[in-house]
C-alpha cells in the first residue's frame, strides 16, 4: 500500500472516529466523566486490547511490543497490567438476571400459551407453572421474592393479590426505564454492534456479520411518527420469534460440548431534524455529508 493510499485510510477512519465518538463524548459529558478520566480509561484499554488480540504465536506480547504496538509507555504498561480489570458489577449482573428471566418466561413452552403468549404464572409451586420455579430455574442464589421486587419496581410485571398470580407486561421486552439497566443494555448493545462492524472493516473478504440499516430523509414529523410506530411493532415481532427459536436451540444444545459460541441480535431507530442538528465538517449530523437520498445501508456480505 502507498504511502498515499496510507494516509487516505487514516483520513476516512479519523472522520468516522469523530463520527462514532461524537455521542458517547455526548453522554460522558452529561454524566460528568471528563477528558482526563476518559483518557486514563482509553490507555488501559489500549494495553487489554493488545495484549488480547494481537499475540504472536499464541504468546503474551511483552511489556515493550504493547508499548510499540500502542504507543502508552512502558512504565504504565506495566502498571496498567498488574491493576488488571475489574470484576463484572452487581448491577450489571442483575440486568442480566432480569433478563433472562423474562426472555424465558416469553420463550419456554411450559411459561406460555398455545398461540406463544406468555402465561400469567402462580407466584408460589403448586400444580401448573409458578414465578418461583421460572427463577430458581436460573439462578438459586437470588430469591425469587427479590427479583419480583425488582420487576415490581421496573413495571415488567403486575401481581393480581386476588389470584396471587403474576402477570407479565406486554412491553417487557422494549420498555427499559431503570437507569441501571440503561447503562448495562448501553454497553453490551453498542459494543457488540460494533465488534461486528469493526470484524466487517478488517475482513479481507466477504463480511462475516450482518449489518444493515434502512436510511431515508426529507420526512415530515406525521410520517416519521408513522415509520417508527411500524419499526416499533416490526421490531418486536422479530425479537419475540427469535428469542423463542433460540431458546429451542439452547434447550437442543445442552450438554454438547461444543455450545460455547454466544449471539446478540438488535435493532435500534434514531431520528432527529437534520436543520436543527450541527456538526462541523466531520461526516457528522447537520454538516451537509447526507446528500438527498432513500436506501438500503450496510456492508454487503
Amino acid at each position: 500500500m502507498s504511502t498515499a493510499d496510507t494516509d487516505r485510510d487514516m483520513g476516512d477512519l479519523e472522520l468516522a472516529l469523530r463520527r462514532l465518538t461524537r455521542p458517547l463524548i455526548k453522554v460522558l459529558i452529561a454524566r460528568g466523566v471528563t477528558a482526563p478520566v476518559l483518557y486514563r480509561m482509553i490507555k488501559g484499554l489500549y494495553v487489554e486490547v493488545a495484549e488480547r488480540d494481537f499475540r504472536l504465536d499464541g504468546a503474551v506480547p511483552t511489556d515493550s511490543r504493547i508499548s510499540v504496538l500502542t504507543g502508552v509507555h512502558r512504565k504504565d504498561v506495566r502498571s496498567l497490567r498488574q491493576a488488571g480489570s475489574r470484576g463484572e458489577p452487581a448491577a450489571t449482573r442483575t440486568a442480566s438476571l432480569m433478563a433472562t428471566v423474562i426472555g424465558r418466561w416469553l420463550a419456554a413452552p411450559e411459561f406460555t400459551d398455545a398461540d406463544g403468549r406468555p402465561r400469567p404464572l402462580a407466584r408460589q409451586p403448586g400444580e401448573g407453572p409458578s414465578f418461583e420455579g421460572l427463577v430458581r430455574a436460573i439462578s438459586t442464589d437470588v430469591r425469587p421474592r427479590t427479583v419480583l421486587d425488582e420487576l415490581l419496581r421496573q413495571g415488567a410485571v403486575r401481581v393480581d393479590e386476588d389470584s396471587d398470580q403474576v402477570t407479565l407486561s406486554a412491553e417487557a421486552l422494549i420498555d427499559r426505564d431503570d437507569g441501571e439497566d440503561r447503562f448495562h443494555f448501553f454497553a453490551l448493545n453498542l459494543g457488540d454492534h460494533l465488534s461486528a462492524a469493526g470484524e466487517n472493516v478488517l475482513a479481507d473478504g466477504e463480511a462475516p456479520f450482518l449489518e444493515r440499516a434502512v436510511f431515508y430523509n426529507n420526512l415530515t414529523p406525521d410520517s416519521l411518527d408513522r415509520i417508527e410506530a411500524r419499526a416499533g411493532s416490526l421490531a418486536k415481532t422479530a425479537l419475540t420469534d427469535l428469542n423463542r427459536f433460540a431458546y429451542s436451540r439452547q434447550q437442543a444444545d445442552d450438554r454438547v460440548e461444543a455450545a460455547s459460541h454466544r449471539f446478540r441480535f438488535g435493532v435500534y431507530f434514531y431520528r432527529e431534524d437534520e436543520e436543527a442538528a450541527t456538526g462541523p465538517g466531520d461526516g457528522g449530523p447537520g454538516d451537509g455529508a447526507e446528500e438527498e437520498s432513500s436506501r438500503l445501508e450496510g456492508l454487503t456480505p
